[in-house]
C-alpha cells in the first residue's frame, strides 16, 4: 500500500492515511531504487563478520509472534543486528528532514524510530539482545562490536 503514496495517489500508509505526494518521476525513479535488504552496507558488515569467524543467518525473526525481522541473527547467543540507514532511521549525525512532504516525512521518520525503540524492548523482554549498527558506521568497527557482544552472551550461557 505505501506504493500508493509514491506514485501520487491517496492511500493508507503505516495505518494512517496520506494525501497525495508531491513528486516528480526522478524520485519516483530513485525511492523506486531503495533496497530494504541485502543493501551494499548490509553485505559489507557480513562480510566482516565471517572474516571474524562468526556464522549467522539473515533476513530472521529472532522471536516468534513478533513480526520484526533482523537482518542478522546469532540465535544460540541471542542477537539480533539491525542495520539502520541514516535517512530511514533518522541517524543524529546524518539524518536529513526533506524539504517536499515534510510533515509526512517527519511522520513516516519519527515511526520507524518509536518501531526501533519498540522491537529493541520487545527483544529484550524475551531474552534478546537488539544490536543496531548504523549505516555511516566502518563495517570493521561495528563488526568487532557485534562480535564482543556475541562472544560475551556466550560466555554468559
Amino acid at each position: 500500500m505505501a506504493l500508493l503514496a509514491w506514485i501520487g495517489q491517496v492511500g493508507r500508509v503505516d495505518n494512517v492515511w496520506v494525501e497525495a505526494l508531491e513528486t516528480t518521476a526522478q524520485v519516483r525513479a530513485r525511492m523506486s531504487l531503495q533496497k530494504s535488504r541485502n543493501t551494499q552496507v548490509e553485505l559489507a558488515l557480513r562480510r566482516a563478520l565471517h572474516a571474524a569467524g562468526l556464522r549467522f543467518r539473515v533476513h530472521r525473526r529472532p522471536v516468534k509472534g513478533v513480526r520484526r525481522e533482523a537482518d542478522i541473527v546469532f540465535g544460540p547467543a541471542r542477537v539480533a543486528v539491525f542495520v539502520d540507514g541514516c535517512f530511514w532511521h533518522g541517524c543524529p549525525e546524518h539524518g536529513t528532514w526533506p524539504r517536499r512532504n515534510a510533515d509526512f516525512w517527519r511522520t513516516k521518520i519519527e515511526g520507524n524510530r518509536v518501531r526501533d525503540a519498540d522491537t529493541d524492548e520487545r527483544l529484550g523482554q524475551a531474552g534478546w539482545l537488539a544490536v543496531r549498527v548504523w549505516e555511516h558506521e566502518s563495517p570493521w568497527e561495528a563488526a568487532e562490536r557485534v562480535r564482543a557482544v556475541v562472544e560475551e552472551r556466550r560466555r554468559r550461557r
